[in-house]
């Protein structure tokens, strides 16, 4: 993976989006840095979503129970998480696991000598799981430990055999670096409460995946409505950026209940009210998998129309 600074060095041999090679030399912008995708990285076949949202709204609740989901409507799922904290998977696998960079420094960065079962594990109902982890605080980039974590799977064909690919990505942070994700993504999902400072966040992602979409094929998939019991300032903020709520999972006890129990929804307890959850999120699997409609690309909002469109009249 290189860093480009050129935006007229990406061709569409790289991943553009478009046939029409004049679009790839738009690139993401005036002084932008771009992540630039080998071509031999692409991860293939599978169905590639990414999970963004501003830190701790839930996003790694979301993608693994996303992610069994998927694995119920006998899908074969990878997770990956992108987080230093390597805490996406825990859910699936009852523990912390190493992540692909302290695997590979236990062998001196040596690829060859590492067995498929060194980093990744399986976990609940047959989802694969890997935390590919990020470089120490204040060093490095995010986005070469993903070209990385995938260069690793491509190596040892751990793709070949996967439906679908999640990656649960660090924060709302919409670097090149942490927005590699969505160089190998066919669609980006949003997740938001009801709140000024996770739309906030969202309208920021937004604006990141229309970036990459100018070169790469990733669409925004939509906005997921976490923790919240009401969606209506979501749906003013989804109305105005064109893009469309795909899910709501309200403010229950029992989504919290499930991250201390190291368990996902799917193994809780039955209650009326999670039934309800587990249904949603099989609707949105099996929508997701299906994919019947393209989904709006959407357009960013100025800091100062969000501001102002947010809140009670």
């Amino acid at each position: 993976m290189n860093i480009v600074t050129n935006p007229s060095s990406l061709k569409t041999g790289s991943g553009c989006a478009d046939a029409n090679e004049t679009k790839c030399l738009e690139g993401d912008g005036e002084g932008s840095v771009q992540v630039q995708l080998d071509p031999d990285l692409k991860i293939g076949t599978a169905k590639v979503f990414s999970i963004y949202g501003k830190g701790g709204i839930g996003k790694s609740t979301t993608s693994s129970n996303l992610a069994v989901a998927f694995s119920k409507l006998g899908k074969r799922v990878l997770q990956i998480g992108c987080d230093p904290k390597h805490d996406s998977t825990f859910t699936l696998t009852k523990r912390l696991i190493p992540t692909v960079i302290d695997v590979l420094e236990s062998v001196n960065f040596h690829a060859e000598e590492l067995r498929p079962d060194d980093f990744v594990l399986e976990g609940y109902n047959g989802v694969m799981c890997l935390e590919a982890g990020g470089p120490p605080a204040g060093t490095g980039c995010g986005g070469y430990v993903v070209g990385q974590t995938v260069k690793l799977l491509k190596e040892h064909h751990l793709l070949e055999d996967t439906d679908v690919v999640i990656f649960d990505v660090l924060g709302d942070v919409v670097c090149g670096g942490f927005a590699a994700p969505l160089q190998h993504s066919d669609r980006a999902m949003i997740v938001t409460a009801n709140d000024f400072d996770s739309i906030f966040a969202a309208n920021r992602i937004v604006a990141a995946i229309t970036a990459k979409s100018k070169n790469y094929g990733v669409r925004v998939g939509g906005v997921i409505a976490n923790r919240s019991d009401a969606t209506d300032q979501i749906d003013k903020f989804a109305e105005r950026a064109g893009i469309q709520r795909v899910a709501h999972f309200p403010a229950l006890d029992v989504i919290r209940k499930s991250r201390l129990k190291k368990s996902t929804l799917f193994e809780m307890d039955h209650s009326p009210e999670l039934k309800k959850v587990q249904e949603e999120y099989m609707r949105l699997a099996t929508e997701l998998w299906e994919g019947k409609e393209l989904p709006s690309q959407g357009k960013a909002l100025k800091d100062r129309e969000i501001f102002d469109l947010l809140g009670f009249d």
